[in-house]
């Protein structure tokens, strides 16, 4: 039997605590590996696209399946959907971590994508059921956005700290005792909640969304290698928006959708999707690009990388509390739209400050961590409630498919747009031979210099680290602009609303 929560208060903060935890290994996930894709690289021989492909099938997993596990929960119950999830999680992160090929490692990654799926849309669902109290609700749900804004910028940290002592898989591994101890907690504590047998789960329209975006991504990645094939390209963009447009129209035929677009008509609740979209993107990509220069570039190990990226975090963590408490004095388009431009001001300060002093450095990034996470954590209130009571489980989902869409997108766009910027800008010496694989990303250079006698190894990777910069830079100018075209689009949204 579970706990009537609503009669113990320790035991509701504990369901809040189970939640949370389960929440910071979802939204960890996206961003774990960052740190760890130098040494996975290397010990697995992944190419470029490989490597994206282990970072985004995840987000794309998720993002695709969220709406449809959304609906299931309430068919099935969301405390037993919630327990499925966690042990699929489990199961796949064991996998994940001793995979032996990057094909596995891709696979591992969505079977990773499909349990956090089923787990995420159960989260806010939980809290709902636990939190009878509107004022205890609201900090739970307040706790619940800064776990989610500071988690994707924690993932590297934890994958740093792991890294000092363990392999590349413990990055991984470390999330199946976490598993173990949440799973007996879960079904002691977390209620149960009311099942809708009739709600209609639409699985082929989860996987029509899933598949629209894996072949959208997959076009993107294709215009990012050193050189694509762009009717390859073109085919997969074409055919994934048809696919999308297909999802689209199914929904609007069905008498229960997914997703009821006549909800994006709210101007302040299309706006915060939009900015949690942006933030998300602007955050994963930029990471992505971040915890490599460090490594390959700066050559630092990946407990000083992780100790270079923790600013970022810290800062979105406090922020998103005092985010929740000025909402209702600035309103959600004013705080949305300056949390953005103040995110895009961090994110350009530190592409000036790169080679600057630590403490100018550590200050921009600061600035961008806590820009972000009060847009997040604000975007996040302003879903929940301007969506009517009736459609608060489909705004929980579109919400999560924003952050997970959003980093599945940045992390495809910026990393192609990093892999494109870096194979053009590569211009060895004419004495220096520059192998064919070291286009294809900086770990294969730096592996190839290594086997070039005399000085051309070192001009090899001099010249490596340079067009890394060049397109560590791109992505840092991309990422500001994309972070001020959601603060426009949130100002502009705003005023026809």
């Amino acid at each position: 039997m579970s706990v009537v929560c609503s009669r113990r208060p320790c035991a509701r903060w504990l369901v809040l605590a189970i939640v949370s935890v389960a929440l910071l290994l979802i939204v960890m996930d996206m961003t774990v590996l960052y740190t760890a894709l130098p040494r996975l690289t290397q010990a697995l021989g992944a190419s470029a696209s490989e490597q994206l492909w282990i970072v985004n099938s995840y987000g794309l997993a998720v993002s695709g399946l969220l709406l449809g596990m959304g609906a299931l929960g309430d068919r099935a119950g969301h405390k037993r959907l919630f327990m499925l999830g966690m042990g699929v999680f489990g199961l796949a992160s064991l996998a994940a971590a001793y995979a032996p090929g990057p094909a596995l490692l891709i696979a591992a990654r969505a079977a990773l994508g499909v349990g956090a799926a089923m787990m995420m849309p159960a989260t806010l669902s939980i809290l709902r059921l636990t939190f009878t109290d509107d004022r205890e609700r609201a900090v739970a749900i307040g706790i619940w956005a800064s776990v989610a804004s500071g988690g994707a910028a924690l993932g590297p940290v934890l994958g740093g700290l792991l890294l000092e002592h363990f392999w590349w898989g413990s990055v991984f591994l470390i999330n199946v005792p976490i598993v173990l101890a949440a799973l007996p907690l879960t079904a002691r504590f977390v209620p149960r909640g009311a099942r809708n047998a009739s709600r209609p789960w639409d699985l082929p329209g989860s996987l029509q969304a899933m598949a629209g975006m894996i072949l959208c991504a997959y076009g993107l990645k294709e215009l990012g290698r050193p050189a694509p094939s762009y009717a390859l390209a073109a085919c997969a963009a074409l055919a994934g928006a048809w696919t999308l447009a297909r999802f689209a129209r199914r929904q609007r035929r069905q008498p229960d959708p997914m997703v009821d677009f006549a909800i994006f008509r709210n101007g302040e609740f299309a706006s915060a999707a939009a900015a949690a979209l942006f933030a998300a993107a602007a955050l994963l990509g930029m990471e992505l690009a971040f915890s490599q220069r460090l490594q390959l570039v700066l050559g630092l190990s990946p407990f000083e990388a992780a100790l270079w990226i923790l600013p970022l975090p810290l800062a979105a963590f406090a922020s998103g509390p005092l985010a929740g408490l000025l909402l209702p004095r600035l309103g959600s388009r004013s705080l949305l739209a300056g949390s953005l431009v103040m995110s895009a001001l961090g994110m350009l300060g530190y592409l000036l400050a790169q080679d600057m002093a630590a403490h100018v450095q550590v200050t921009c990034l600061a600035v961008l961590g806590a820009g972000l996470g009060a847009a997040m954590t604000s975007a996040s209130a302003t879903i929940m409630q301007s969506a009517p009571p009736e459609r608060a489980g489909m705004a929980a989902s579109i919400e999560e498919v924003s952050y997970e869409l959003g980093g599945a997108l940045g992390v495809t766009l910026l990393g192609s747009l990093l892999s494109a910027v870096y194979a053009r800008a590569l211009d060895a010496p004419p004495a220096v031979p520059v192998p064919p694989a070291a286009r294809d990303s900086l770990d294969a250079a730096l592996e190839a210099a290594r086997h070039l006698a005399g000085g051309a190894g070192e001009a090899l990777a001099a010249t490596a680290r340079a067009a890394f910069d060049t397109g560590f830079a791109a992505v840092m100018a991309a990422a500001a602009l994309l972070l001020l075209g959601g603060a426009a689009l949130v100002m502009l949204n705003g005023r026809r609303a």
